[in-house]
């Protein structure tokens, strides 16, 4: 399996400071992050790791429960996933870490009834590399199958 590759070009400290983002494996994008608006609510058109996260997450997470369904005989039709990546403050180690993560996915699938769908959900969020890499973040999941 190939290496992936992401570039992070910072000027100045910490609250004063911006950085660029490049996504160098795949080209599609360089994106701005800044400190003061990865803490701010609105992220005013950055990105942050947390987002960055959260993209992972979801994708990685998606491509992980489509395999179990069919796995389980099932077809996935369809799979909304969404990652929210929480950041607060770390009291026990100073500064900052993530504090949790809400996997939310809704599925359209033939084939599965909704404790198949439920376990398969479950599985994937425990199989997921991404999941795996994120064992010190508590992941939460909510999950539904469309009727």
């Amino acid at each position: 399996m190939p290496t992936r590759t992401a570039r992070t070009a910072w000027n100045g400290s910490l609250q004063e400071g911006s950085g660029q983002v490049e996504l160098t494996s795949s080209k599609v994008g360089t994106y701005e992050v800044s400190f003061p608006k990865r803490a701010a609510d609105e992220a005013g058109g950055t990105t942050s790791p947390e987002e960055l996260i959260a993209a992972a997450h979801s994708s990685c997470y998606a491509m992980q429960l489509s395999a179990i369904i069919a796995e389980a005989g099932g077809t996935p039709q369809s799979l909304d996933v969404t990652a929210d990546v929480s950041l607060g403050p770390d009291s026990a180690n100073g500064g900052f870490k993530l504090t949790g993560i809400k996997i939310t996915v809704v599925g359209e699938v033939d084939g599965l009834d909704e404790a198949g769908f439920q376990q398969a959900a479950e599985a994937a969020k425990q199989g997921c590399p991404v999941s795996k890499a994120l064992t010190g973040v508590e992941i939460t999941l909510d999950a539904s199958l469309e009727s």
